[in-house]
């Protein structure tokens, strides 16, 4: 029993306190004229409320698959909400009909190359990828 409380409060922390190792970048097309955001900015565009950029070209976001550690740790760590919180926005505005939800890509790969072909486009990747074609946001 007391072996079981241990795993699970290990568990918990490191849910609540992921790798400080593993730190995320904020993408965007290489085309796009922003170079830095707010974190308010970040959640509306994460959170799909935001659909155009200031010079009102459209946004198109990426996102890991909800489970991936990446994904976990950029939305706790960048937009300081879980991961199942976005879930239930991007459901909620899918289901009711009044937004879409982003775009899911299997592997950071794939994000950077998607992000760099799509104009307006936004993403997220491990600080370790290499970021050729993509710009670096900046969020304050």
């Amino acid at each position: 029993m007391k072996r079981w409380v241990v795993i699970t409060h290990m568990m918990v922390v490191s849910m609540l306190f992921p790798c400080k190792g593993m730190t995320q970048e904020l993408i965007a097309n290489a085309g796009l004229q922003v170079s830095e955001i707010s974190r308010t900015q970040a959640r509306l565009l994460f959170t799909m409320r935001l659909q155009q950029w200031p010079d009102d070209q459209p946004v198109k976001v990426f996102v890991l698959a909800d489970t991936n550690p990446i994904h976990v740790n950029f939305a706790k760590r960048m937009l300081q909400l879980f991961p199942y919180q976005l879930r239930r926005v991007w459901d909620r505005q899918v289901f009711s009909g009044t937004g879409q939800a982003p775009i899911t890509v299997a592997t950071e790969k794939e994000m950077i190359e998607r992000v760099a072909a799509t104009p307006g486009a936004l993403g997220y990747v491990n600080s370790a990828a290499s970021l050729s074609g993509v710009k670096q946001i900046a969020i304050y």
